[in-house]
């Protein structure tokens, strides 16, 4: 047993993997039984039915992209290697409230379908999704919504793209042959390889942006940490190796470092090419863990020299709430930032200070604890108490609005 990830059941084979290298080893409808999952694990995860894992909470890897792929998970098992036998038949079991089950053999159960294209959607809250996969997007956009309230790009990054940007720039400084080879072999017919990168990038935000069209897709810029980003091809010659990479080298503060402000420009090319030359201005930007209002302004400052400046074609510019900073200095952010979207996992590992990749207190780790939920409350509060309003479109105003996703 373990943590339940969604609501679902399913059964098929177990396979008990160690690497992300062993993928050839794993067949379509199959259930993946790990230690633990990272980004190098994503295209494995497409095909799989389910995922088993022995280390992990709520709000790992594993339990993010098994929620956006629809998968059924149980993670935190602490054993399931150890107990599940490669190519054995089991059933995963999350319909039965928080704790997650794993069962020996194909068990009988009852699906109920519902025709969900009358539902009526109020008007406030919006009902948005949270996206990653943009093979997903068409399918996701037919069920009711307001459009899309966290697109994730590192899942692009991780499966279309592959290679770290910083390789792509700086191709020269990844020494290793074999992930020359691979570099040259995935950008071929491109003459700058830099080029790869926004190509990739272009074509998995606007087909997302396209699925949903007119309606708000909000693009959250590359927030991988230093310990998944040295996992892409190449990464490893230009990510520091970080004891806590949670609560280190990640978000805003990457942006303008010359560790990565290179790859951060691509990004942004990347982000002005949907916006302004395939017209979905319909996609919003926003910065994940930006620590101080100095800070978030340097960021500002940097996208609008690249030509995505706030107001500038109705772009609009949010910042996640998710670190207790945001919370408490609010006003000051909302002077800099178009609005906010609360990431409750960053804000509750940070406020009651757990690593929430550290399965040792993965049971500690609770967004409805008291403490978190008065700083939601508190971020919701001042939101609305701001009230500026500034016109996006002919015939209507956008209030700075405050909503709230994982990160």
């Amino acid at each position: 047993m373990g943590a339940a990830i969604g609501n679902g059941i399913t059964a098929g084979r177990a396979r008990v993997l160690k690497t992300p290298d062993q993928a050839n080893l794993l067949k379509e409808g199959e259930i993946l039984v790990t230690e633990t999952t990272s980004p190098d694990w994503d295209p494995v995860l497409k095909k799989v039915a389910g995922i088993v894992t022995n280390n992990g909470g709520r709000t790992s890897h594993a339990a993010i992209i098994a929620r956006e792929l629809g998968a059924v998970a149980v993670v935190g098992t602490t054993n399931g290697t150890y107990n599940i036998e490669d190519g054995e038949m089991i059933t995963i079991c999350c319909a039965e409230g928080k704790t997650g089950m794993v069962y020996r053999g194909k068990l009988e159960w009852t699906e109920t379908v519902s025709d969900v294209s009358k539902t009526h959607l109020p008007v406030h809250p919006k009902a948005q999704l949270i996206i990653a996969d943009p093979g997903q997007a068409f399918k996701l956009s037919m069920f009711p919504n307001h459009g899309v309230g966290l697109m994730r790009i590192e899942f692009i990054i991780a499966n279309q793209i592959g290679i770290h940007p910083m390789a792509l720039v700086h191709f020269n400084r990844v020494l290793d042959e074999q992930e020359r080879v691979k570099i040259a072999h995935l950008t071929a017919g491109y003459a700058d390889k830099k080029a790869y990168f926004v190509d990739k990038l272009v074509q998995g935000v606007a087909t997302i942006a396209a699925a949903f069209y007119p309606k708000d897709v909000i693009v959250r810029m590359s927030d991988f940490k230093t310990n998944e980003y040295a996992g892409l091809i190449g990464g490893r010659y230009f990510e520091p190796k970080e004891e806590n990479p949670m609560i280190g080298f990640r978000g805003a503060s990457r942006y303008y470092d010359d560790h990565y402000r290179d790859g951060f420009l691509l990004e942004c090319e990347a982000m002005k090419v949907v916006r302004d030359e395939m017209g979905f201005n319909n996609i919003k930007l926003m910065i994940p863990f930006c620590r101080t209002v100095k800070e978030g302004q340097k960021v500002i400052d940097l996208m609008s020299s690249c030509g995505l400046k706030r107001g500038l074609n109705d772009l609009e510019i949010f910042v996640m709430a998710e670190i207790p900073s945001n919370v408490l200095l609010a006003e000051e952010f909302a002077e800099v930032f178009d609005g906010f979207s609360i990431g409750s996992n960053d804000l509750t590992q940070l406020t009651l200070g757990i690593d929430r990749d550290s399965a040792l207190i993965a049971g500690l780790f609770d967004e409805q604890d008291a403490a978190s939920k008065q700083l939601i409350v508190m971020m919701i509060q001042k939101a609305n108490k701001l009230k500026k309003s500034r016109p996006v479109r002919p015939g209507g105003k956008r209030f700075r609005n405050v909503h709230q996703a994982t990160g």
